[in-house]
């Protein structure tokens, strides 16, 4: 990189910043451009001058890294890199930075508001009071729901990484008892590593919070949640393809299972169509665990530090 400021380009700042935070630090940095939105086939027109471009989810291709002559860095605004063509960016000696760890605290948060939602439902206690039942009421109190008490069920824990830890540490300061299936297996004395059938099979909530891969897409089918229990709750606020949507929403329409929350998709905004849509009892958050004003906060200033450290020729964070 010259001495001079380079140009920088933001393709889709809206998500992450709709107008609550400031640019100012990669701004600092740069000359700074900031899209709201930028369509496919609209990358190539914006970023042509860029050495330095900014991505949450508008995809990056082969094609459209081959197309842009001054691209020397690609910064991702998620901690998933799958919008970004890898290979395409190695051909080129062109790195691409993630943003890892940003989030945990408030998608930690997010998993056990689901988790609560669906023992105590509040929601649709007070939705029951606003439409006047509560006044109607006999007696001086009613519930619409089994109401549940987390203390003494067991609470599963799929993938162990920093959120599967503080879901495990919060759940125990709800006095679950925690199991967990992970590829790595951390000693400690207060977490039983169990497999992951044992975990479907023994837990009343099963929570996931492992990466995405090759190998374990759709892994939560038909046959894995017969296996839960019929008071069990399922928790998804890791990513959408990890389950199979059809065999999630045949199995709550037939009351297979308790209940689940998700706040991840496999297509992301849904079409219409998508059958957990319609499912029964689901609660559905648009992705909303990361997006906290504190989480995004953290994220802005790793951007910013990622690429400082490249900059200065010491990249970090980098996924290629």
């Amino acid at each position: 990189m010259d001495d001079l400021k380079p140009n920088i380009v933001v393709l889709d700042g809206h998500t992450l910043n709709p107008g609550d935070l400031k640019w100012d630090g990669l701004s600092e940095m740069g000359k700074l451009t900031v899209y709201d939105r930028t369509s496919p086939e609209q990358v190539t027109e914006r970023a042509m001058m860029a050495e330095i471009v900014f991505t949450n989810k508008t995809p990056l291709t082969a094609e459209a890294i081959n197309t842009l002559p001054a691209l020397k860095y690609i910064g991702v605004l998620a901690t998933g890199y799958n919008v970004v063509n890898i290979a395409a960016a190695r051909t080129r000696d062109i790195p691409v930075t993630n943003i890892p760890g940003y989030g945990t605290e408030s998608v930690t948060q997010l998993t056990f508001a689901l988790i609560l939602e669906l023992a105590l439902q509040p929601a649709l206690h007070s939705a029951s009071v606003h439409a006047g039942e509560w006044s109607d009421c006999p007696d001086f109190c009613y519930w619409k729901k089994p109401l549940i008490e987390l203390d003494g069920l067991t609470l599963g824990v799929v993938g162990y990484g920093a959120i599967g830890q503080a879901i495990a540490r919060l759940g125990r300061a709800f006095g679950m008892k925690i199991l967990v299936h992970t590829r790595t297996v951390k000693e400690t004395n207060e977490t039983e590593f169990v497999d992951c059938q044992t975990v479907f099979t023994e837990s009343d909530v099963v929570s996931l919070h492992c990466p995405l891969t090759d190998e374990n897409q759709g892994f939560v089918n038909a046959k894995l949640l017969s296996q839960m229990k019929s008071t069990a709750y399922l928790i998804n606020t890791a990513r959408g393809p990890l389950v199979n949507e059809k065999d999630l929403a045949k199995a709550l329409n037939e009351e297979q299972i308790a209940g689940a929350a998700t706040d991840v998709l496999s297509v992301e905004p849904p079409s219409k169509d998508n059958p957990l849509l319609t499912a029964k009892n689901l609660i559905i958050t648009p992705h909303i665990g990361w997006a906290t004003r504190a989480a995004r906060e953290r994220l802005m200033k790793i951007a910013k530090d990622n690429l400082c450290a490249f900059l200065k020729g010491t990249p970090q964070n980098v996924a290629n």
